[in-house]
């Protein structure tokens, strides 16, 4: 039987959708919650021959409902299964994420990683990435998603689906559209007195070319949450390829015409004119333009054809505002924290390059070096993540806390897998890894790229599980936890990267936001994965620290050999791209074979299980 209703950490109950499910078990539902509990009564068996990455023994699950039956609506929550789906989210965003490396190449030759056009082309086009933050978290996670999640079982399906997608996308087509003359204000925000006038206008114009990517992002999320409810992640992980090409065409037209920035970048406007503005901010934004129309072709070849229709009435949207007001404030101290830390690396970058004419990493080093931070666990933490998601949220609204615990533990294990040792390697790699990813960045580029990658690595183990816990906060329609939790999380940040501008030069400060992001994120999921523990009554604490601990034993041995193949090849001093490749993989196969020799050793499971879909795929 499903446990007492436990209190959070504020003392609230579970949601009424969640207390109202217990006691009775729909057909489509009784799989999830039935596998959860054999999970508990196995343990100690052996894992079932077929079963998915990371499955508890005894366990199997079949790709439709769980329990065989067909579901009551057609168009309903799938459960598919974590090791077959995980594994084709990551071919597809591998795919995804091998052609944006080669866009970010193409970026940096044309606008290079320091300078002023490098940092004003950030911020234009990093502003509709931190305003759908605000967007997806506030009302498209809290709000819609949810609702997408429940209309997925309702009898009218077809006709909560297309209100909600509607009015979804008519309240981002009006948004979009005042940001955009708002643009000034928000540029004014992101730089401070050391920016020139031309400077900030340069940026101010790019935003004006890509704010409205914001309406596409949030069109793809909302497409593509549907998709993954209908058990398609296929077409989620892939449709970023099209915005790559996109942009591979552009930018690559761009160097035909204009040619590759220098080493230095490029901070004499006078060299810059607006043609090249236009191409580069177009090309940005028609490539999240052509990432969201993948979706839409994608949904309608599921079966599933978009109508528009206006109204409100009948989707659920009145009991899941509740949650909006606390929602958005955490979003908004978020995105002040990232702000501050914009505005810090603008300065001393700008300082730095006014008073001694040398470039030091500002906002377009620090995206580079967290695009490199974030493969590891776009790769493989957010596919897990992904998957495991819509069937965690409705166990929470079936009021299955056991199934929600179970599929918890999952996913931070399985996580914790590939991030203790992606953050072994983002630290002993740095230099190597910047070097064969960006190889246009040049040797100032490198240089101020590494160091703050190996200040973020720290954090990465953090980033897959705050996500994960964050998420199933929304499940629970408990937006006050969330917002007390960023509260602290910001207030870290801001003061940990204040504290760092105060005693160390300008040249430090991208390498103080990088630790002071890693430390913001710790705070974050110790505090959530707290919160959630109380909720759950248990996370199955014990069981993740083991694996957790014996990762990181193999992480740290491993990390030792990998420093030692970087001292023996002169790794931290690349003197061509050819050398780099080398010390990186030659240096990555070291540690990946230790770490993998270590966990077996240790007699991690958990191992064998994230391998077993990958093995059974190469062997066909």
């Amino acid at each position: 039987m499903t446990p007492a209703r436990p209190a959070d950490p504020d003392g609230k109950h579970p949601p009424r959708h969640a207390r109202a499910g217990r006691g009775r078990r729909s057909s489509s539902a009784a799989g999830t919650g039935a596998d959860a509990r054999a999970a508990g009564s196995a343990a100690g068996a052996g894992p079932a021959a077929g079963a998915p990455v990371g499955a508890e023994p005894g366990v199997t699950e079949s790709p439709g409902t769980g329990s065989g039956d067909a579901p009551a609506n057609p168009d309903g929550v799938q459960r598919a299964r974590l090791g077959r789906s995980s594994l084709i989210m990551s071919l597809g965003t591998a795919a995804s994420r091998a052609s944006g490396l080669v866009r970010s190449v193409l970026l940096v030759a044309c606008v290079g990683s320091i300078g002023t056009v490098a940092d004003a082309f950030d911020i234009g086009n990093k502003l509709p990435n931190m305003l759908f933050a605000l967007i997806s978290a506030g009302l498209l996670q809290a709000v819609l998603m949810p609702q997408i999640l429940r209309a997925m079982n309702a009898p009218n399906s077809r006709v909560r689906l297309d209100k909600l997608l509607t009015l979804s996308g008519l309240g981002l087509l009006l948004l979009t559209a005042v940001l955009v003359v708002a643009a000034p204000l928000i540029v004014l925000l992101f730089t401070g007195d050391n920016w020139s006038d031309e400077g900030r206008q340069l940026a101010v114009v790019f935003a004006y070319w890509c704010i409205p990517q914001l309406f596409f992002y949030g069109l793809y999320m909302l497409l593509g949450q549907v998709l993954n409810a209908r058990g398609r992640f296929g077409a989620y992980g892939v449709a970023p390829v099209a915005n790559n090409v996109v942009s591979l065409v552009g930018f690559g037209a761009f160097l035909v015409v204009w040619g590759s920035a220098p080493s230095g970048g490029i901070s004499d406007l006078d060299a810059w004119s607006s043609t090249q503005t236009t191409v580069m901010g177009a090309t940005a934004t028609l490539g999240i333009a052509a990432q969201a129309l993948v979706l839409v072709v994608a949904l309608r070849r599921s079966g599933f054809a978009w109508r528009f229709r206006l109204g409100v009435r009948g989707i659920g949207l009145r009991a899941a505002s509740r949650i909006v007001g606390w929602t958005l404030g955490a979003v908004v101290l978020e995105q002040v924290g990232i702000v501050y830390l914009t505005r810090v690396l603008g300065q001393g970058a700008q300082a730095a390059d006014h008073a001694a004419g040398e470039a030091f990493a500002g906002p377009a080093a620090y995206t580079q070096a967290m695009t490199i931070y974030l493969l590891p666990h776009s790769l493989v933490v957010v596919s897990i993540i992904t998957v495991l998601f819509p069937r965690m949220t409705a166990a929470v609204h079936r009021g299955d806390l056991d199934g929600v615990r179970a599929d918890m533990s999952l996913g931070l294990r399985s996580a914790g897998i590939f991030s203790v040792i992606s953050a072994a390697v983002l630290f002993v790699l740095a230099v190597p890894l910047t070097a064969t990813l960006l190889p246009t960045a040049g040797a100032d580029g490198i240089a101020a790229i590494a160091p703050v990658l190996r200040a973020m690595a720290v954090g990465i183990v953090a980033l897959g599980a705050t996500v994960m816990v964050r998420r199933m906060y929304f499940a629970f329609e408990d937006g006050r936890s969330i917002f007390v939790i960023q509260v602290i999380a910001t207030v870290s940040l801001v003061a940990a990267l204040w504290a760092a501008v105060q005693v160390l030069d300008p040249a430090w400060w991208a390498v103080a936001a990088g630790g002071a992001y890693a430390l913001s994120t710790w705070v974050s999921v110790l505090l959530r994965i707290g919160g959630m523990r109380r909720k759950l009554q248990g996370i199955d604490g014990p069981r993740v620290m083991r694996l957790y601990v014996r990762a990181a034993i193999g992480a740290v041995v491993a990390g030792g050999l990998g420093y030692l193949v970087v001292r023996l090849l002169d790794g931290d001093d690349v003197a061509s791209w050819g050398h780099a490749l080398l010390v990186t993989a030659v240096g990555g196969t070291v540690m990946l074979g230790a770490y993998v020799g270590l966990l077996k050793l240790l007699r991690v499971r958990e191992l064998d299980d994230a391998l077993r879909p990958v093995l059974r795929r190469l062997g066909r």
